[in-house]
This record gives C-alpha cells, structure tokens and sequence, in this order.
C-alpha cells in the first residue's frame, strides 16, 4: 500500500509543472485575444495613431506602452486578490461578466454606422490639438508668469521633470492611462485576473496592447482609416462570448 501511494505521489508531483504550463498558455491566449479585440480601434489606438503623426513614434510608442502596461499590472493585481473567493463563484461570476460583455458588444456593433471609426479619429484628433495648445498656453514655466510674478512651486516642480522626462511621452502616457481607465479591456484584464494565472494574464495583455499601439504608431492614420471598428466589434462581441462559453464546458477545475 504504501508503495501504490508513493506512485500516486509521484505522479501527483509530475502532473502539477504539466497543469501550470497549460494554465498559464490559456491565460496567455485569452489575454492576447481580448486584448487585440477591445484595443483596436478603441480611443487609445486612435491617440498613439493621431500622437505618432504630431511627435516621434517611439516617444509616443514607450509611453503608451508603459501606460497601458501599467494598467495591466494593476488590473490584473485587482483581479487575483478577487481569489480569496470560493474559485467556482470567481469562475462562473467572471463567465457570467464575458456573456454581459459579448452581448453588450452585439448590440453596439449592430448599432454602429459604418463610419464610426473616423467619427471617433476625428474626436480624438480634436481633443489632442486641444491639449495641445492648452499645453502651448502654459509654457512659461521658467522666468514667471505673463504678469512677470513669481513662478509657483508646483510649476517648478512640472519645469523640473519637463527637463529629464520628454512632455510629448508624459502625454503619451497620460492620455493613454486615463483613456484606458474604466474602458471594456480594463475591466477584462480584472476578469481575467481572477480565474485565469495572473502571469499569463499579465504578460499576454501587456503583449496584446503592445501589438495595437505599435500598428497604431507605424501604421498612423492609414491604418486608423482602414480598420472596421464595426467589424472588430463584431468580432470581440464573439470572442467574449466563446470565453463565457467555454466556462460550461471545461469547469473551475
């Protein structure tokens, strides 16, 4: 008997690198996926697309990228410390989020209008040129205000950092970050984050947002123009739902 324990011990010990691999590339694939589907031709692509045409790509590419790494990192974080929970209401309760989301997304592609994708480029275009004067409005940071008074402490502090870090990344990642925040992928990356391995999570979204933004960065407003935001909606509508699907058939286990 207590050889037969031995061997089910053994084979216990080897099954578990087997089951974490398998974990952690479905994490990774999920992640990837949804990533890819929610990010393009959402608000963020459209920024590094507009923002890389203005500035240099890889100013506005790290920045992004850190922005939206950033994210996912904290989304994820969220997302695990959600596994203090019984797996199985995690497990079905984040299924149950996916089938609102795919659903969700049905009916706003089946609503959208085939130009939807430049509306939202030229909104977005419209917001940075905005930004951009308010940002040429308050450059005299250094030798005083327009009345010649005294510079303020935090506006020191602002000229400071402006020296060692490029304005145009810290509105790369600005922009990015709260245009990120509260968006479909963030709250995905949550999901995700608790039934799925928080390293595979991670790693597959930081590597889907990093594969958008730089189509966004190369491809610029071309690509922008091009894409069916339409039709990716449509796609992410299926994808969202194959993942809530896929909770009935392989169970918290």
């Amino acid at each position: 008997m207590d050889h037969v324990a031995e061997e089910v011990m053994t084979t216990a010990t080897m099954a578990t690198p087997v089951q974490a691999t398998a974990g952690f590339a479905h994490a990774f694939v999920a992640a990837l996926s949804v990533i890819i589907v929610s990010e393009l031709g959402d608000k963020t692509f459209f920024i590094a697309a507009i923002m890389a045409m203005r500035h240099s790509r890889l100013t506005v590419l790290t920045g992004a990228v850190a922005a939206l790494g950033f994210m996912t990192v904290m989304s994820t974080t969220v997302g695990y410390a959600a596994t203090i929970i019984p797996r199985a209401y995690t497990y079905y309760g984040s299924s149950l989020l996916f089938a609102l989301f795919g659903l969700k997304m049905l009916k706003e592609a089946w609503a959208m209008a085939p130009d939807e994708g430049q509306e939202e480029l030229e909104e977005v275009s419209e917001e940075l040129s905005k930004k951009a004067s308010e940002l040429s409005g308050g450059s005299d940071l250094e030798g005083g205000n327009a009345s010649g008074g005294a510079v303020e402490p935090s506006s020191l502090k602002w000229s400071r950092m402006l020296k060692v870090v490029s304005p145009v990344w810290i509105q790369a990642f600005t922009l990015t970050f709260l245009a990120e925040w509260g968006d479909r992928s963030q709250i995905a990356t949550i999901i995700l984050g608790a039934r799925e391995d928080p390293i595979g999570v991670t790693i597959g979204g930081t590597l889907g947002h990093m594969l958008c933004t730089g189509l966004a960065v190369v491809g610029g407003r071309l690509v922008a123009q091009k894409i069916s935001v339409r039709t990716v909606t449509f796609i992410g509508a299926i994808v969202f739902l194959l993942f809530a699907a896929s909770a009935l058939i392989i169970g918290p286990g």
